[in-house]
């Protein structure tokens, strides 16, 4: 092949990654990883999310990020790196540092990769979505629990009243919050959306490695529409598993796992699996992906309720206090002004 044809392919290959980098599964991949997740909530999580009714709600909800697009310059340029990270072959982030050594924020993720000629929005920045909606969850439970408590113990009637009000603004909140921040806990299993080859190989790649910008979709929508059901998830669920870690440590893992996965899936395309015909193999491989984002979303959530029992509910408010009953809580220590 001549340099020019494969230097047409490469471009159109990378302009059909910017044009699908947000979404890393289709309508069906989404909903089923936050649908089965909701599904094992344990039982000591809030009511209010684990009925029918919530699980097909958060599931619908995990679609929105994708819904978004094309809703403006503004919106899209800031928002679609959001879905994914660039990290090479050796697991760098733009060749600069490794997930588990990503900074604490993305303005210091930002400051780095512009030192080596980089940025956020070239890169991703997947990592930080992700932690950004596990604290925000952890945030909207303490605030249930505290506002369940209040409505109950306030020493007015006043106080009760608007506790009990507020505490439905807050479960409507946190089933909006949990449901698009899902979207990106879901993205992060498909490995092409942790890695520089999020729809082509790119030059160099081994024969038969796809470059034509097609593995991209072929391998998240129209594969699993085409092949897949709901319920084939559910035999690759796993129990849930405490890492004992922080969440960007679990999240930099996480990614880490799908990242290294990136050749295998490379691989079955090359061998047809993608293609109209499905393999065993690949069939195998999608499942599995799809049941790493739902045990993984269960997981955080799970965990995210666990932190909200340590955390502040507004400032000075401790949920272990109010729930002891060392503190009554009041509608001034959420603002009254």
């Amino acid at each position: 092949m001549s340099r020019r044809p494969l230097l047409s392919i490469l471009v159109a290959g990378l302009g059909l990654a910017c044009a699908t980098s947000a979404g890393a599964w289709g309508t069906r991949g989404h909903e089923w990883i936050t649908g089965l997740a909701i599904e094992r909530l344990p039982p000591a999580l809030p009511g209010f999310l684990r009925t029918p009714q919530a699980v097909e709600d958060l599931a619908v909800l995990s679609r929105e990020p994708d819904r978004w697009r094309s809703s403006g310059q503004t919106h899209d340029a800031d928002r679609d790196p959001g879905h994914y990270v660039h990290a090479d072959d050796a697991g760098l982030v733009m060749g600069v540092m490794p997930y588990s050594a990503l900074p604490g924020t993305r303005e210091a993720f930002d400051t780095a990769l512009r030192a080596k000629g980089s940025d956020q929005y070239q890169s991703g920045y997947l990592p930080y979505q992700i932690i950004d909606g596990w604290q925000q969850l952890v945030r909207d439970f303490a605030m249930w629990r505290v506002e369940r408590i209040g409505a109950k113990t306030a020493k007015s009637p006043a106080d009760r009243a608007w506790f009990v009000q507020d505490l439905k603004r807050r479960e409507q909140l946190t089933l909006r919050d949990l449901g698009v921040w899902s979207h990106y806990v879901g993205d992060a299993s498909n490995p092409m959306h942790a890695s520089t080859h999020i729809a082509v190989w790119g030059a160099g790649g081994p024969a038969g490695y796809s470059n034509d910008g097609t593995l991209h979709w072929r391998f998240e929508g129209s594969f699993v529409k085409a092949n897949l059901q709901r319920d084939q998830v559910k035999p690759d669920l796993k129990p849930y598993r405490d890492c004992g870690c922080a969440i960007a440590a679990r999240t930099a893992a996480y990614l880490e796992t799908s990242r290294k996965l990136i050749v295998p899936l490379y691989d079955l395309d090359a061998q047809g699996g993608f293609a109209k015909s499905p393999t065993a193999e690949s069939r195998a491989f999608v499942l599995a992906r799809l049941a790493a984002g739902s045990d993984e979303l269960r997981d955080m959530i799970t965990d995210a309720w666990t932190a909200s029992a340590t955390a502040e509910a507004a400032t000075g408010v401790k949920v272990a206090d109010v729930e002891s009953g060392k503190l009554i809580v009041t509608r001034a220590q959420f603002g009254d002004e």
